[in-house]
Formats: C-alpha cells, sequence, structure tokens
C-alpha cells in the first residue's frame, strides 16, 4: 500500500492557475482512490508543493531556506507534463481559451503527477 502524500499548489496569486490544479488534482485523486485530503500550506507539513512558474519556483524555494526541516519537494507542476510545456501561464489577463489552457495542462500534470507517485 503507498504511503499517504500531501500536495500544495501554488501560484503569484493563487486565485487562477493553483486554484484550477488543486481542482483538478482533488477530482483525479478522489476518482482514483488516492486521496485522504490537503489542508495546510506548510513546508513542514507537505511532501510536494508544485508551482506553476519560475517566479514561484524562486519564491518558494527561498521560503524553504528558511524554513528549519522542511520536508517538502518543489517543483514546477508543469515539469510532469507530457507535452513537455513547464510553465502554467497566469490566464489572469487573458481570454477564456487561456483559462481552457491551463485547465488541460493541469489535467495532464496531475495525472502525470499521480501516475509517477502512486
Amino acid at each position: 500500500m503507498a504511503t499517504s502524500k500531501s500536495v500544495l499548489f501554488v501560484c503569484l496569486g493563487n486565485i487562477c492557475r493553483s486554484p484550477i490544479g488543486e481542482a483538478v488534482f482533488r477530482k483525479l485523486a478522489t476518482d482514483e482512490g488516492v486521496v485522504s485530503d490537503v489542508t495546510q500550506d506548510d513546508f513542514q507539513t507537505y511532501d510536494f508543493i508544485l508551482c506553476m512558474d519560475d517566479s514561484n519556483l524562486s519564491d518558494l524555494n527561498k521560503k524553504a531556506s528558511k524554513v528549519k526541516n522542511s520536508k517538502a519537494k518543489i517543483e514546477l507542476l508543469g515539469s510532469y507534463d507530457p507535452q513537455k510545456q513547464l510553465i502554467i501561464k497566469d490566464p489572469y489577463y487573458g481570454s477564456d481559451q487561456d483559462f481552457e489552457t491551463v485547465y488541460e495542462q493541469c489535467v495532464r500534470c496531475c495525472t502525470a503527477f499521480l501516475e509517477a507517485h502512486s
């Protein structure tokens, strides 16, 4: 039986990409029966912190370096994309299609993440 893992999704304002990523991940994980809960956004609590772009990654790595006993593995969610689209671009000022693109990327990446870590 696989051990329990926790995941935190992060983007610049936590209003577009990370909530979409989290919602997609929760749905996929629930459908696969591999989710118990995702609760606190703490470097000492989460096994993985998946972010959306290089700026998020840099900020998180700086913060993690100041946290004693940080256990979270910080990665770009896009690093799991089978289509190799590493960055999930912020759709906030874009079109409806930009939000659809983020959704599609999150589905691909979360599916691959679950396959890699289940």
